[in-house]
């Protein structure tokens, strides 16, 4: 990742040069899936989850861990009490916060790249592959989705979103909090574009109170989160959408028919199809646990749009061109104006701003992609006032 800096203050513009920061970046907003086959080599995978994550990697029953140790994955994963301060137990989308971007996170991500634990039971290789864990699934449990409030709430900003480590019982536990979670959760993954962060969305309910948030809130997970995200090491898979439709009743599937609700490769395509079934449970297992039926349909399908994301990750890894360049920058007392050039065809680059130059706190202002140069302005105001900013290159 390669990066042009400078600080504006009320004063004027002090110059810092070129920044360098390990790491590589994306050319476009969203992974450009096209190439379904197994990596080439073995990648090293780590799976957060508790019980329904368990039972889709278990042999016996969703055989997710035998999917993918076939196409070349080494897994591990946590459960309950895994990992530092027992932070395993926490997997609700309030908790997010708390793992990727709290205090603690540095710690938590440490233990997440290096670990290779397994806590349940799936086919993996006997020897442990050389290297960090390079993908990383996480997922939360079905109580995640009884969100509350509606799908239009306002996406409050990180500092005042109450649902911060707070867990699905939490009366914070709306659609407008939890899309302000997924949105901060973005800051982390763009400074880690060295692994390829997955999003798996929370199961379905049997009880349809809330079941219409739940469809809204994983249709902007997967339509709307990453539109103006310029790194292709984020992908959502629907979980949720893939068990809410099946092939008459809860023991039948319906994996490869055209009807139904999918998120799959089909006909040369990712197909995320919505509207041939409900927004309740449809692989019912005596309670809200998918049944193996589900669960291996979600096998079934999430595995190929795995590879068309490790693979499009993979390549934009390949290669970077060099840093854009702020040829002019400009303070008044009314504004800052720049002019950033130096940008390559076919890349997207990200203006971003922040009060300090910790990786973590860097705000996306714009995102330019086609063009050679560009202008740019924004008004002072007090928020604004002594930042840094930046164009960051793939």
């Amino acid at each position: 990742m390669k990066t042009a800096l400078f600080r504006r203050t009320l004063l004027g513009i002090m110059a810092l040069g070129f920044a360098w920061i390990h790491g590589a970046m994306s050319g476009f907003a969203a992974p450009q899936l096209s190439d379904t086959n197994k990596p080439a080599e073995v990648v090293r995978l780590f799976f957060i989850h508790h019980s329904t994550g368990e039972n889709w990697l278990r042999d016996d029953y969703g055989r997710l861990g035998i999917a993918l140790r076939d196409n070349n994955y080494f897994v591990s994963d946590s459960n309950y009490g895994w990992g530092p301060d027992g932070i395993g137990d926490t997997t609700d989308i309030g908790h997010w916060y708390q793992w990727f971007r709290s205090a603690r996170a540095s710690t938590y991500l440490a233990a997440v790249f290096d670990s290779s634990d397994r806590n349940c039971e799936y086919s993996r290789p006997t020897s442990v592959p050389a290297g960090p864990n390079q993908v990383i699934l996480f997922k939360s449990c079905f109580p995640n989705s009884a969100l509350q409030g509606a799908p239009g709430d306002l996406i409050p900003d990180i500092g005042k979103n109450r649902l911060r480590n707070q867990d699905s019982g939490s009366p914070y536990h709306t659609v407008g909090n939890a899309k302000g979670i997924y949105q901060d959760l973005l800051n982390c993954f763009a400074a880690n574009t060295n692994k390829l962060f997955v999003v798996i969305t929370a199961p379905p309910l049997s009880d349809p109170t809330w079941a219409d948030n739940a469809r809204a809130f994983n249709q902007w997970l997967v339509h709307e989160w990453l539109k103006d995200y310029p790194y292709a090491n984020v992908f959502v898979f629907d979980f949720y959408n893939v068990l809410t439709s099946n092939g008459g009743s809860a023991g039948v599937s319906d994996l490869g028919q055209a009807t139904g609700h999918h998120h799959r490769w089909w006909a040369d395509a990712v197909q995320h199809q919505v509207g041939g079934g409900g927004n309740v449970l449809a692989y019912r297992s005596g309670d809200d646990h998918p049944n193996a039926v589900g669960s291996r349909k979600a096998t079934a399908e999430f595995v190929p749009l795995l590879n068309a994301a490790v693979r499009a990750w993979q390549a934009s890894l390949q290669g970077s061109p060099a840093p854009p360049r702020f040829d002019h920058c400009q303070v008044t007392a009314e504004n800052v104006s720049l002019r950033i050039s130096g940008m390559s065809a076919g890349f997207a680059y990200a203006l971003q701003r922040s009060t300090d130059l910790g990786e973590g706190n860097w705000i996306h202002l714009a995102i330019f992609s086609g063009v050679s140069s560009t202008n740019w302005s924004e008004t002072i105001s007090p928020q604004t006032q002594g930042c840094y900013y930046r164009i960051v290159s793939p």
